[in-house]
């Protein structure tokens, strides 16, 4: 299961058979219609990475101390994305079967779908928290229905209503927000009632997807659809400390674009956030 990678992150370096954690990198933004670029993401986050602490003084936890895998990059094939979302799905099944939980690095957000859908094979209940500035509810973009705009319409086809929470919703189509009332939980702007979701959610399982475009640009400019408005870097990392009590299956950080910042915040917000959720998930 050990695919290509020159650098392993965040100290990641348990074997695949001895590790209950799973990190992976989906490099793919075939669907991308502003900024393209995230498919450098994953291999953005391992150089970042080298200057990340494994130590969690939020957590009081160490990346040392648990067992992980840095399985590497996905090869997905340039041009045909359902070729590339097939092999996600099968890369993803494999690992729940192998009783361990994925977390996958993008890449744009129509990613998220080939996960979910192998996620439901195993978790039939699975109930889905999605942070992000757009609400990615369209049913087509531009004619096509498998997009990055589309994906959580596409998420919802197969979970059913009220399966899905969505915070941080900053920008879409008056039509998606109309239907997000019939259908979702959409929390607008903020993070407000992460407690709420998870009394209704219980012991169901849950899939996390993060678009790290929910964060302000002020904090995390390296993404390919910036919008203004958004949440600290406080407000993700205490959203993500409050999921102790539930139980994530499985998890994805999409949307950097590196070289939109050529500071390296970006690539450095989004490794921090994946130690405190690999602790998270692997304690």
């Amino acid at each position: 299961m050990k695919l290509n990678s020159k650098t392993t992150i965040l100290g990641l370096m348990s074997s695949y058979e001895e590790s209950k954690l799973v990190v992976f990198g989906a490099p793919f933004d075939g669907t991308v219609s502003f900024r393209p670029g995230s498919r450098f993401g994953p291999s953005a986050m391992r150089t970042g990475s080298l200057g990340i602490e494994t130590f969690s003084p939020y957590q009081n936890a160490d990346l040392l101390d648990i067992k992980g895998c840095d399985a590497g990059d996905l090869p997905l094939p340039s041009g045909d994305t359902k070729a590339a979302l097939d092999m996600i799905n099968s890369f993803v099944y494999n690992i729940i079967q192998d009783e361990k939980t994925p977390i996958m690095l993008g890449g744009e957000h129509l990613i998220t779908l080939p996960a979910i859908e192998a996620m439901i094979k195993q978790y039939p209940d699975l109930c889905i928290l999605h942070l992000d500035a757009h609400t990615d509810t369209r049913d087509t973009y531009m004619g096509v229905s498998l997009s990055h705009a589309t994906v959580m319409r596409r998420v919802w086809e197969k979970t059913g209503d009220k399966r899905i929470w969505q915070f941080g919703i900053r920008s879409g189509e008056k039509a998606e927000f109309e239907w997000a009332e019939k259908h979702n939980y959409l929390t607008s702007f903020d993070l407000y009632g992460i407690e709420n979701a998870l009394d209704i959610i219980g012991e169901r399982p849950i899939y996390l997807t993060i678009d790290l475009d929910v964060l302000d640009p002020s904090v995390f400019p390296g993404t390919g659809s910036p919008e203004h408005g958004g949440i600290s870097f406080m407000d993700l990392l205490n959203f993500i400390l409050k999921l102790r009590r539930n139980t994530i299956v499985g998890s994805d950080l999409i949307g950097l674009v590196p070289h939109y910042d050529v500071s390296g915040i970006s690539a450095a917000a989004a490794c921090k956030l994946l130690r405190e959720l690999a602790l998270l998930l692997a304690i």
